[in-house]
């Protein structure tokens, strides 16, 4: 962890000035919002009839960490897709302040990975602030209620940032097996590992 955490520093500047984000806490109902998607279309929640709920990732093209995690993503909603909780990507970070997160760079990563999930880009980090998003990768697991959807679970996709511990806990996986049999996660909050978000210059 410490050698990507050290090249995150390094690479993404994490010395920029930390922006107050209080958020979403576990218990709270996420209001719906609307940003645009790779492809150029607008993607909402309520886009999605049939999802049970989502598991919202901020991530990016240019954190280390979010790259270390990128294919455990892909996996994430191959997986969950099935079970309608899919994965739905949002990069925070602000293309003024690290240009190879601009839509242009979003569009060529998406296409040369294949991403199967939305990728979506908050120019103006209403969303991001509003769940209260603070790093790239950060997870918040929403379940939908009749009351709307449910904030379950926030924090860490594990505790592997480097990708090499064959005993880890997968956070993320844990709190939507759990909830797909109608369970509350065991784990409901986790510290989220990762690179600071570039925030607009004010």
């Amino acid at each position: 962890m410490k050698s990507l955490m050290t090249l995150c520093f390094v690479l993404t500047g994490l010395f920029l000035k930390a922006q107050p984000v209080a958020g979403y806490q576990v218990g709270d109902i996420a209001k719906d919002f609307s940003l645009k998607n790779v492809d150029g279309k607008t993607v909402s929640l309520s886009d999605f009839k049939t999802a049970k709920g989502f598991i919202v990732i901020f991530t990016c093209n240019t954190c280390p960490v979010a790259n270390a995690y990128e294919q455990r993503i892909i996996e994430l909603n191959t997986k969950y897709s099935k079970l309608d909780y899919p994965v739905i990507a949002v990069n925070p970070n602000d293309p003024g302040v690290q240009p190879g997160d601009s839509f242009e760079k979003m569009q060529e990563r998406a296409t040369e990975k294949g991403y199967a999930f939305p990728y979506l880009l908050d120019p103006d980090h209403l969303v991001t602030k509003r769940f209260g998003a603070t790093k790239t990768p950060h997870v918040f697991i929403l379940q939908k209620t009749s009351a709307g959807n449910r904030v379950s679970y926030i924090g860490a996709i594990d505790n592997d940032t480097e990708g090499t511990n064959t005993g880890r806990t997968n956070y993320v996986e844990e709190a939507v097996n759990a909830l797909a049999t109608g369970q509350k996660p065991a784990t409901s909050t986790t510290k989220a590992v990762g690179c600071a978000i570039k925030w607009k210059k004010s």
